[in-house]
């Protein structure tokens, strides 16, 4: 079996947890999430870190994610570094090949202890702060956007809240399916749909994206729009599973 990997010069001194981490993340129980990818909370040397292993890949995105596209721990990493400013820190990546092929690969972050989602809120109608707190939010958003940063799954999961005093400070994580470019406002608009969020609460923080950014007067139909264009979309698609829908 051979490697590559990166590692974030801030943190040499994880190297050797680096190179070790399939069995660093075999021995330990400590999983946050596991679906398709899996997430454990592993300290090392004093620091706690995210350690995201990817699940391994069919034989068809083998080929593709060894001879021509970065693989989805890879990109974890570069767009961390990129946007380090509203990610937890990065610390490294590392692929594994088998046959020439790509195999396993894990992402590595430090950890960022955060208090909750921003799912809380918009599934708790009493929820402490609520309205402060989706105002916030948007202006965490607007400065995504003003720095050409369209996250392309940004669902409520992936957007986590630490309060500090009377501030809340916001990162996002699970970004290897990112755009980098200007956004027209029509593509900020958009970038509200997967929140799933009631149309009252799109409408403070179109309202609150407004006061910020100079938006045409259609800009709160554009993210009701949207919005409940991808509602329906997903409700449709758990129809022909035979599954419940949502609101």
């Amino acid at each position: 079996m051979t490697f590559k990997y990166i590692l974030n010069e801030n943190y040499t001194s994880f190297k050797e947890f680096l190179l070790n981490i399939q069995s660093n993340f075999q021995e330990n129980s400590a999983t946050i999430h596991k679906a398709r990818n899996e997430l454990k909370i592993i300290e090392y040397e004093g620091i706690s870190t995210v350690v995201k292993a990817f699940k391994v890949p069919n034989i068809i995105n083998k080929i593709a994610y060894t001879f021509f596209r970065d693989s989805k721990a890879k990109k974890s990493y570069t767009y961390s570094v990129k946007i380090s400013k509203y990610t937890p820190a990065p610390i490294g990546y590392i692929e594994f090949f088998k046959l020439g092929l790509l195999s396993e690969s894990f992402f590595i972050s430090k950890e960022f202890k955060y208090d909750f989602t921003i799912r809380e809120p918009l599934l708790d109608a009493e929820f402490d702060d609520a309205k402060e707190i989706f105002k916030a939010f948007t202006r965490f958003t607007l400065e995504l956007h003003n720095d050409g940063i369209f996250h392309d799954d940004y669902s409520p999961g992936n957007i986590l809240i630490k309060k500090e005093n009377e501030n809340y400070t916001f990162k996002i994580v699970d970004i290897n399916r990112m755009i980098f470019k200007e956004l027209s406002e029509d593509e900020r608009a958009k970038n509200f749909s997967k929140l799933w969020a009631h149309d009252h609460i799109l409408e403070i923080m179109a309202d609150e994206y407004t006061k910020h950014y100079p938006c045409g007067e259609n800009f709160k139909q554009q993210v009701l729009h949207y919005s409940n264009q991808n509602k329906k979309i997903k409700n449709f698609k758990k129809r022909l599973k035979g599954k419940p829908v949502n609101d």
